[in-house]
Parts: C-alpha cells; sequence; structure tokens
C-alpha cells in the first residue's frame, strides 16, 4: 500500500471475524483526499462490515485504521462523526414521525437564549438546512414528516445529516439499491458535486456502471479478501466483475425460442387502489401462459406494484377481475392463493417477503408451517424445519454462516433474496411472480436469478415479472406489457419490440 501524503484514510491489516465467518481477512487499503472511491464485490463478500469499523459500528479485531496520518481509534458512530465522517446507510436511521429538520439537527441542536432560558432553534435549523438544499441541488421541504417521503428524498435527508454535521468523509452504503434509473442519475450527480466541493466519497456497490460513472479508483472485495485496486479508467467492467466473483462471466442469457401452454394467470379489467385510496390500476387486461415470461415494464410509479399485489392478494381489487387456472381467485386470500399453487416474490423483501427476526429456517417454512409434516396438530415440527432448511440452502447456494438457525437479519441482500426465492419456487405451484427481483443485488446473484426465471418458464411455469429495469425486461422477456399512468399502453412479444420503442412506450411518448 502506498504511503503518499495525500492518504486521507488508510486501513492496515484489518480483520473482522462473526461467528462462523471471516467479515474481513487481513484487508489493507488506502482512500486519497477528494477521490471517489469505490468498494466493489458481491452481497456479503464484506464491503460495509469495512467501512461499519470506518464509522465506529464495529471494532477491528486485528489491524490499524489511520486518518490523516494519525492512527485513531473510532468505538462508536458518535466519535466517527467527531472525526468528520458520515455514513448513509442501506436502510436509513430516520425517525419517520419527525419533520426533516429534526432528523438532520438530531443530536447537534442548534440552540439561542431567551434570558436565562436557552431553547433549541428550530428555525435557525431550517433555514440552515435550506441553505445545504440551495447549495447541492437537494430538494427536500425541511417541514415535511419523514414518514410522508419516499426512498429518493429520504436518502437526502441522509446526505443532509453528514453535510450539517460538516462531515469531510462522506460513506454511501449501496444508495442505489432502491432507486429509480431517473433517481440513480440524480444522484450520482450529487455524489459528483460533493467530491467537487472537497469532500472525500467512499461508494460501497456492485454496480459497474455507477462505477464507471463516478469513481477514480476501485478496490475489489470477495469473501471477506481484498482481490485487487484498479484505476477505474482503464480497467473494463468484464475485468471488474471476474475480480469480483472469482470467474468469468457470460453476461448473455441462453433462452431457447417460447412454448406456450395453457392461460394459467387472466387478469381482466382490473382496477386496484393504492394505499392513498387512489386508482393506480385503471382496467387493466391480460394474460400469461404456462410456459411464458409476461414482463410488466414501467417507470416506478405507475401502478405496477399495486398490480403485482393485487394479483397475490396483498391488495384488494376495485374492480375487474382475476382469474388463476380457470378459477376466479379475485376475493381469495393470500394463502388460498399460494397453497392453489401462486408464488410471490415481493419488491419489499425485508418489510413483506421475511421476517428479518425469525431464524433462515423459520423463514423457509413460512408457508408451510400449517401442513405435516412441519406441524402435528398444534404442534410444530422443529427438527422438520431444520432439515427442510438444509435442503433449500444446498439446492439454492444460500450462504449463510450458522446454517437453519442463522438470524435471517444478518443475512447479506442477496442471500435473503435467495431465501425468498428458495421458499416460493419449492411450493411447486403454477405461476411465479417476481417483482424487482435483482434490485440491490450484485451481478452474479442477477444473473443466478434471470437464469432461475427462464428455468422456471422451461419447466411449464406461467412467470409474471414486474420490472423496472429495463435491461431485465427485455432479456427474460416473451411478451412484455407496458404500463404507464396505470394503464397497459402496450402488450406486444418481446421479440417485435427495440429497446428505445419499450422506453418510449415506458415515458408515455408512444400510446
Amino acid at each position: 500500500m502506498p504511503d503518499t501524503a495525500d492518504n486521507i484514510i488508510e486501513l492496515r491489516n484489518i480483520t473482522k471475524r462473526f461467528p462462523g465467518i471471516v467479515a474481513n481477512d487481513d484487508v489493507s487499503l488506502s482512500v486519497r483526499k477528494g477521490e471517489i472511491f469505490a468498494l466493489l464485490g458481491e452481497n456479503g463478500a464484506g464491503k460495509s462490515t469495512l467501512m461499519s469499523m470506518l464509522f465506529g459500528m464495529y471494532e477491528p479485531d486485528a489491524g490499524e485504521i489511520w486518518l490523516r496520518g494519525q492512527q485513531v481509534r473510532i468505538a462508536s458512530p458518535a466519535e466517527a462523526v467527531a472525526l468528520d465522517i458520515g455514513m448513509v446507510h442501506q436502510h436509513f436511521k430516520l425517525v419517520s414521525n419527525y419533520t426533516v429538520t429534526e432528523n438532520i439537527i438530531l443530536g447537534v441542536e442548534p440552540t439561542r437564549r431567551l434570558g436565562p432560558v436557552r431553547y433549541v432553534d428550530r428555525k435557525g435549523g431550517a433555514e440552515r438546512v435550506r441553505q445545504l438544499c440551495e447549495r447541492y441541488d437537494l430538494e427536500l421541504d425541511p417541514e415535511a414528516l419523514i414518514e410522508d417521503l419516499g426512498v429518493s428524498s429520504q436518502q437526502r435527508v441522509e446526505i443532509l445529516k453528514m453535510l450539517y454535521r460538516e462531515a469531510e468523509i462522506l460513506i454511501f452504503d449501496e444508495p442505489t439499491a432502491m432507486l429509480t434509473p431517473q433517481e440513480t442519475h440524480s444522484l450520482l450527480e450529487t455524489i459528483r458535486r460533493l467530491r467537487d466541493d472537497g469532500k472525500t466519497i467512499i461508494l460501497i456497490t456492485h454496480k459497474l456502471e455507477e462505477i464507471k460513472q463516478v469513481a477514480e479508483r476501485c478496490a475489489v472485495l470477495n469473501r471477506g479478501r481484498l482481490i485487487d485496486v484498479f484505476e477505474v479508467a482503464s480497467t473494463s467492467t468484464a475485468l471488474m466483475a471476474e475480480k469480483m466473483v472469482g470467474h468469468q462471466i457470460d453476461f448473455a442469457i441462453a433462452k431457447d425460442a417460447p412454448q406456450f401452454g395453457e392461460v394459467v394467470l387472466d387478469v381482466q379489467g382490473l382496477c386496484v387502489r393504492g394505499a392513498n385510496k387512489v386508482e393506480m390500476v385503471r382496467n387493466v387486461s391480460f394474460c400469461v401462459h404456462a410456459g411464458e415470461v409476461f414482463a410488466v415494464a414501467g417507470v416506478a410509479g405507475n401502478g405496477q406494484i399495486e398490480l403485482a399485489d393485487a394479483i397475490a392478494g396483498m391488495l384488494p381489487a376495485s374492480g375487474g377481475e382475476i382469474r388463476f387456472k380457470g378459477q376466479d381467485a379475485t376475493r381469495a386470500n393470500v394463502r388460498q392463493r399460494s397453497v392453489d399453487g401462486m408464488a410471490y416474490i415481493p419488491e419489499d423483501r425485508h418489510g413483506v417477503g421475511l421476517v428479518l427476526d425469525f431464524q433462515l429456517s423459520e423463514n423457509l417454512g413460512a408457508k408451510r408451517y400449517f401442513r405435516p409434516p412441519f406441524a402435528r396438530g398444534p404442534l410444530l415440527q422443529r427438527d422438520e424445519f431444520r432439515r427442510y432448511a438444509n435442503e433449500l440452502i444446498e439446492r439454492f447456494d444460500i450462504r449463510v454462516s450458522a446454517g437453519p438457525g442463522t438470524p435471517t437479519r444478518s443475512m447479506s441482500g442477496g442471500n435473503q433474496q435467495k431465501a425468498i426465492i428458495a421458499r416460493e419456487i419449492d411450493l411447486g405451484g403454477r405461476l411465479v411472480v417476481f417483482v424487482q427481483p435483482t434490485r440491490g443485488l450484485d451481478i452474479g446473484a442477477t444473473l443466478a436469478i434471470r437464469n432461475r426465471i427462464i428455468a422456471e418458464r422451461d419447466a411449464g411455469k406461467a412467470v409474471l415479472l414486474v420490472s423496472i429495469e429495463l435491461d431485465e425486461v427485455l432479456a427474460c422477456a416473451d411478451t412484455i406489457g407496458v404500463l404507464y399512468n396505470g394503464q397497459m399502453t402496450k402488450i406486444a412479444p418481446a421479440a417485435s419490440l427495440s429497446r428505445n420503442e419499450v422506453g418510449e412506450y415506458m415515458m408515455g411518448v408512444k400510446r
């Protein structure tokens, strides 16, 4: 590791162990002042753990952290903040019923004195927040409640928390995992602006195209070990991907011509209201055959999630009909649809797909627990849960530190998603609904899931894929339906549509 004067951070021989796993294994790297430095690796490669030690959430078991030429011990996030380090976590640390300003100033509240009484200067705090918003072109209402904001707006609040505290080193942990392409573009522009303002940026990601767009250098981690550090401008994405997963990657999805069978899902005139009672899906009709991948494409917020949730029974239909395997399922509950053979991989793996405080075995058995051999009368058979979990762990390559007893919360995002897919697919049903199945996943996990989608189709299942990722739609779909403003504006064989045409339908340019 070069010992140059412009290094603001040096990590020397950092090792961190957890029960059953070495998260970081003798990692040494340096970050230069004023650069955008990327940490690239698969889900579970140790990227977030390494940066969590720099932010004081963990302490290394071995090794040293040097900051601005001095060795430091960072025992808490408060100490990291005092050293001008800030971190935007993948899962935000915000108080939902507080305003934007209250979240930003929390813990460092500005005060004023009125006679002998000192009070929090909320007005002054809000004005400082407005100034930061203007300086960095971050659109936010300082008085808005967090619970009323979307994901990208909440992320801006987290960025402003760092800027308000005048952080010099900014760590972004998978910042685009839950963003739309448009929101991603805006965030990357913000990151460039922060770098141009003299900040040092560390970007934790597995998205090669983002690294190519903004980073100067990139360190690759694989299973906790540092593989190499690259100059991004002179390194191909193919080489980065190979180093990340440990072998050459074939980006092509092998797919034979589809063999359509009978209609499995028939949706006619469907209308669905969202959480705010506004009609998000309006008079939508389509069908999905056995042996077909029907992909619903659209920009986020055009009703795709409400459509999928209604098909799965998560939201009631306000009009129209859903027929599954020839039977009216419009008013069937979630369990009825599951028992009848409908598998559902939701967009929100944490809020809907998993119970994070359960063990992996409990989550894998969550749709079978009420039937033998998982239940004997009113009693759950724990040994059967463990046996079944071991089987799925092996078949679906779910990487865990403690086998079936692994706390689900401790698993990487990619392995959490594998667990949901394993549980749903192993139900053996006729329809599999995938909603944003690769969001937030690394390239290896993404390709594996896309190949799994094709494998389910080839096994004769009907597959409904809902995705805002145009590459994913084009790679997997046999038929594409474009949803715009809650309406299905185009349904056509995937082979008959160009990328530009699908994009124009998604944006409402073509109708």
